[in-house]
């Protein structure tokens, strides 16, 4: 299990690596880089310290440590599916707009030109 655990840490270091590398492009809320530093944390400490997350899941009721990791990434999948989701919703809508100014445009230049 110790190989496992290097490359999923070696994985995650790469992914902040990725996500500081290329902050500037990213057109994320300060919140939302907070929660997602505090994830890769909490990654890092469930992979480091599995009984402290065994520990943490019974406390609330869930059986298994590996269990209620798995319910933070289902949660952290939807959220990502929803924010990705509306992310294009706006850029569609963003695109249709600038559809019918360019067309607008085009057709006001084309009843000047006609009309003159």
């Amino acid at each position: 299990m110790i190989w496992f655990q290097i490359l999923a840490i070696l994985g995650l270091v790469a992914l902040v690596g990725f996500f500081v590398v290329n902050r500037g492009t990213a057109r994320a809320s300060a919140g939302v880089k907070l929660l997602f530093v505090a994830f890769i944390g909490f990654g890092l400490y469930a992979m480091l310290r599995q009984d402290d997350v065994t520990w943490v899941a019974n406390k609330i009721g869930i059986q298994r440590g590996l269990d209620l990791v798995l319910f933070l990434l289902v949660i952290a999948f939807a959220f990502t599916t929803v924010s990705t989701y509306l992310r294009f919703r706006d850029l569609e809508v963003k695109y249709a707009r600038l559809a019918r100014a360019i067309a607008l445009q085009d057709a006001e230049r084309e009843n000047r030109g006609t009309g003159d």
